[in-house]
């Protein structure tokens, strides 16, 4: 045991001092509070540019135009002549007119000048005349309550039910519902990644540099890569837990600050619990498959190419991701959340959505436990036999005949 515990300790402190493990852990935390803080400058700036609102005039030729009560986002001036305005509008005392002809209410159209070069209004102004014109046409016909029903039909409050008929608990926005998920994912598939590489790169660094003689010497093939996989899964644990704390402060800082459509962004507390264990069982995984891997290939460099086919699996629900956003309870779906290749990824995809029935976490966690074992037993074979073999990768069926032997 004190003998794992010391390369458990010796790859822990080793992966944490590197560069590049500092930088990939500050990155993220570090880009998110750059966007709020810009995001925050940036308002600051247009805030100050848009504290007036644009000045407009108009000419009433028919009477009766006279309320501009409904006029928040830009300021109406009555002007009693077109010459009035056109002079307001030379010396820039306004930024344009408009004139209610006497035939409006018949026609409907509206003359408007503007010294700028395009002719099309702003959404805003627009809005803002679209108000007024329908307070003064009916201010006089309806009652109060029903006039603002006129010039304001509807307040869409959109409410998320679950399959039972009940209100469900999460009502969270598009950003909630897409973003979360993305990022969490992100996270978690650069955390056990990065980790799962460093095991392959320090077995090809120690076989290429012949120090894997001397480490046998001192501990057996076992030892060797239980703590391994231990030390550097307990500093991808320590990197993921360090992101969800920061995500967990972003998104509040996100919420207040940015506001609009990431007011709704939530991260619900079942992601971070259940994430953790996710991510646990699925550095095992990748950890004890990449553990074999760089055993048998004699460089980093084929470590990698080999991966890449135990990879590409993982990543389904990466591709699949707005799929199973949308179709939670879709088979294919449930398949990926249980399948012990792709369910750690799928099921941070359906927790940071919704619920994960608790019959779907259990299975899954079970069959990721019975998998990772599995395969640590078939593992220490495949690295105890092709530790120190140098020069050439072998072919599988010399791994298989190994595996029937031992």
């Amino acid at each position: 045991m004190d003998k794992i515990l010391r390369v458990i300790k010796h790859e822990f402190i080793g992966l944490v001092k590197q560069k590049g493990y500092i930088i990939i852990s500050l990155l993220f935390p570090l880009l998110s509070f750059a966007a709020i803080g810009g995001y925050q400058i940036f308002q600051n700036i247009t805030a100050d540019e848009e504290d007036e609102n644009p000045t407009v005039g108009y000419v009433d030729q028919i009477g009766g135009f006279i309320d501009t009560s409904q006029t928040v986002e830009i300021d109406l001036i009555q002007y009693d002549s077109l010459e009035e305005a056109t002079d307001a509008l030379i010396v820039e005392d306004i930024d344009e007119y408009f004139v209610i002809t006497p035939d409006y209410v018949s026609t409907g159209q509206i003359d408007r000048f503007t010294l700028k070069r395009e002719l099309e209004m702003s959404g805003t102004v627009r809005y803002e005349i679209r108000n007024f014109l329908l307070f003064n046409l009916f201010k006089e016909r309806f009652e109060d309550d029903l006039l603002e029903r006129t010039i304001n039909p509807a307040w869409f409050n959109s409410v998320r039910l679950e399959a039972t008929g009940e209100v469900s608990t999460e009502q969270g926005g598009v950003v909630s519902v897409f973003l979360v998920p993305y990022i969490f994912m992100m996270l978690f598939w650069i955390a056990v990644l990065s980790a799962a590489f460093t095991l392959i790169e320090g077995l090809g660094d120690e076989k290429e540099n012949r120090v894997m003689e001397i480490l046998l010497s001192s501990v057996s093939a076992k030892q060797l890569m239980l703590g391994k996989i231990i030390g550097l899964g307990a500093a991808g644990f320590l990197q993921i837990v360090f992101w969800f704390v920061t995500a967990f402060i972003v998104a509040g800082m996100a919420s207040t600050t940015v506001g609009g459509m990431f007011a709704s962004l939530e991260i619900p507390g079942r992601l971070i619990g259940f994430g953790l264990c996710y991510f646990i069982l699925g550095y095992l995984l990748f950890a004890v498959v990449f553990a074999c891997i760089g055993a048998i290939v004699p460089t980093y460099r084929d470590g990698q190419q080999l991966s890449f086919f135990f990879i590409m699996p993982a990543a389904i629900p990466l591709i699949l991701i707005a799929f199973m956003v949308e179709n939670t309870d879709h088979a294919l779906t449930t398949f990926l959340t249980l399948f012990p290749v792709t369910a750690p990824m799928s099921s941070i995809i359906r927790l940071a959505v919704g619920e994960i029935p608790v019959w779907q976490i259990v299975i899954s966690m079970v069959l990721l436990i019975i998998s990772i074992i599995i395969l640590f037993l078939i593992g220490t074979k495949i690295f105890r036999t092709y530790l120190l073999m140098y020069g050439k990768r072998p072919a599988f069926r010399d791994i298989f005949r190994s595996l029937r032997q031992a």
